[in-house]
């Protein structure tokens, strides 16, 4: 699996949520929560225009596309990415790479992660454990989980098919003492599971609340290079 970091950085903004920036790994395409009207009349009219063998596929397809985006936005997902990587049997594994931001409901939520990662420390079985990050103190928690596939059912059966997933979990504090933002990434290949732990962890690293743009501009690209951040984006992604 391509374990790189891109070199462009993705921006996170909806007010009041705070503004976030993170590297997106290569092999991940970022998924438009918002799509301007415009653009999903034109995909309506390119869906009526196909051949009738090809329209109930297609359509199928936007449904999904369109019941996901739903989904995530009523999830609090600010940021998705679908990622496909060829693995070790010649085929590709697909991969969802999540970004959230959750209030803390009145309480500061460095107070809430630090409980967290406490407990994370004690029950080291359960796949949780603190974690420092360069944009602040959080945890890492993973755990493999049957799930339901998305989609509409296979053909000729009543219910659709599950599978187990591995599910790889990065909380930190926002830039308000009251967010806690929340990376996540969700695979069926679970046996890969080592390697998206790292993509996990190599994205973490690169969550910023300050534009890269001006950090670099401030301390020069050479600085930048030499970072804490970019040495454990190395570190991570090989």
């Amino acid at each position: 699996m391509d374990r790189a970091v891109t070199d462009v950085f993705t921006e996170v903004a909806s007010q009041p949520k705070p503004l976030l920036w993170y590297g997106l790994p290569h092999g991940y395409l970022q998924l438009d929560l918002d799509p301007p009207f415009e653009r999903v009349v034109e995909l309506i009219n390119q869906v009526l225009g196909l051949p009738d063998e090809l329209r109930d596929h297609v359509e199928q397809v936007v449904r999904f596309y369109t019941g996901v985006v739903g989904m995530l936005n009523a999830q609090n997902v600010l940021g998705c990415a679908m990622g496909l990587h060829p693995d070790e049997s010649g085929g590709f594994a697909s991969s969802v790479l999540t970004i959230s931001v959750f209030p803390a409901s009145g309480v500061n939520a460095k107070l809430v992660l630090a409980s967290m990662a406490g407990t994370a420390a004690d029950r080291p079985d359960e796949g949780m454990r603190p974690l420092e990050l360069p944009c602040g103190t959080g945890f890492l928690a993973e755990k493999k989980r049957r799930t339901t596939a998305p989609g509409v059912p296979p053909e000729g059966k009543g219910t659709s098919l599950q599978g187990t997933v591995w599910q790889g979990t990065v909380a930190v504090t926002g830039a308000g003492a009251s967010d806690i933002v929340v990376l996540q990434l969700v695979t069926p290949a679970v046996d890969m599971a080592d390697s998206y732990r790292d993509v996990l962890l190599g994205v973490a690293h690169t969550l910023s609340f300050t534009d890269p743009a001006l950090m670099a501009a401030a301390e020069g690209a050479s600085a930048l290079q030499d970072s804490a951040s970019v040495d454990a984006i190395r570190n991570d992604f090989g």
